[in-house]
Order: structure tokens, then C-alpha cells, then sequence
């Protein structure tokens, strides 16, 4: 992708998203950062300079149009990035309603809704919109249900969104990684009451490396899904 592209990034705060905004930012990039409220939008601005920010709560779905309908939505986006998420372990038998809404709403529902308030840019730019997935969207193991679901969930999206929008230009990459250094690794960890070793998993930026290779693929080709796994 070369020249002055535009990003819009979900999840740019830590771990895989701070990754790939850092070096999109590094290279020149225009960024547009999600945030889910004005603090944080401040406190990304402040710390990748130039970026533009987009306000609006992920846990919220319903209430995205209405946040967006009060803010300008860039006019050019290159590349969607999907990256924002969240994760809350425990059996079926002990999830609750709330835990279940949570996670496909964070994980699932909000993707889908900023997809369909920027797929008109992404046509026009023939651009291209990445899902950051998990090696949960793939297999659910004890105590990932929900999460698992939301992950699943958000792979069938990814997939029929390709096979939409194939004839507009628009390429769909769906990356899998497996578990990554980064606050949400500690969270898990804490919840399965596991010491927390950060150097025994994957590297933010080696996820980002593969998020930048995808992006920057000549248009001949695409990445429809590629799994990172820990390589120690």
C-alpha cells in the first residue's frame, strides 16, 4: 500500500494495536484511531501526533451510529483494522447473560457495525479490511465458550464480507495469533490462575509484521487467512 494511506484502527491503545499503529505511524501514514470515549481519544492523539481519533464505545453497538452521526468520518480509508477485543473465561455453567453480550458485542457486533459505516471509503480506495482473530476463532477449548463464539463468529464475518465484496476491489484477511504478549495474555493468565511469563509467547510486533505484510501485498494477490503461531 504506497503513499500517504489511511488506517482506521480499533484496539491501538495496547498489545498488537499499539504495534501496527506505531509502525504505520513511523512510515508516514494517515491514522484514524478508534477510542471508546473523548479521555482516551486525547491520550492516543497525544501519542501517535498527526492521527485523527473516532469516538465510540464497542460494548455498545447500538449506540455506534449515533456516536459517529456527531463526528466526521474520514473520507478516505485504505485499510479497516479490526484489533480491538475482549476476553472473560469461565464454564458454561457459571457465564451469565452479561459476560456472554460483552464479549459478542466487543468482539463481533461492533466489527460488523464499523464495517458497515466504512465499506462506501473502502470501495472507493478498493482497500482492505483486516479481522485480528484468535486460535480461538478456530478451536474452543474449556472456559473459552463465549469468547470462542465471539471469535468464531467473527471468522463468518470475515468470510462472507470477502465473497461480498470481492467485486468492489476490497480484500478481507483474517489473522489468527496465537497467544500474544500483551495486558489481555496477563488477564487470561490471571483467570486461570497461571503465572503470567511474557517471553514465552508471541511478540506484538511480530503479529504487526504479519498484519504489514498482508497490507502491503501487490493487489495481484491476497491474504485471505494466515495463522501466527508461538515459535518457542
Amino acid at each position: 500500500m504506497a503513499g500517504m494511506a489511511t488506517h482506521v484502527i480499533t484496539g491501538a491503545g495496547s498489545g498488537i494495536g499499539a504495534a501496527v499503529a506505531r509502525r504505520l505511524h513511523a512510515r508516514g501514514d494517515d491514522l484514524v484511531l478508534h477510542a471508546r470515549d473523548a479521555g482516551r481519544a486525547k491520550e492516543l492523539a497525544a501519542e501517535f501526533p498527526g492521527a485523527r481519533t473516532l469516538v465510540g464505545d464497542l460494548a455498545d453497538p447500538d449506540r455506534l451510529s449515533w456516536a459517529f452521526s456527531h463526528q466526521t468520518l474520514p473520507d478516505r480509508v485504505d485499510s479497516l483494522l479490526h484489533v480491538a477485543g475482549v476476553v472473560d473465561l469461565g464454564p458454561v455453567g457459571d457465564l451469565t447473560p452479561k459476560t456472554w453480550r460483552h464479549q459478542l458485542n466487543v468482539n463481533l457486533i461492533a466489527p460488523a457495525e464499523l464495517t458497515r459505516h466504512l465499506l462506501p471509503q473502502l470501495r472507493l480506495s478498493q482497500g482492505q479490511v483486516i479481522f485480528v482473530n484468535s486460535g480461538a476463532g478456530l478451536n474452543a477449548g474449556a472456559s473459552w465458550s463465549a469468547y470462542a463464539a465471539s471469535k468464531h463468529g467473527l471468522k463468518a464475518l470475515a468470510d462472507s464480507l470477502r465473497q461480498e465484496e470481492r467485486g468492489a476491489g476490497v480484500r478481507v484477511t483474517t489473522v489468527y495469533p496465537g497467544r500474544t504478549a500483551s495486558p489481555m495474555q496477563a488477564k487470561v493468565h490471571q483467570q486461570e490462575g497461571k503465572e503470567y511469563d511474557p517471553s514465552k509467547w508471541i511478540d506484538p510486533e511480530s503479529v504487526a509484521s504479519t498484519i504489514l505484510l498482508s497490507l502491503d501485498l501487490p493487489r495481484d494477490a491476497e491474504i485471505n487467512d494466515v495463522t501466527v503461531r508461538p515459535g518457542r
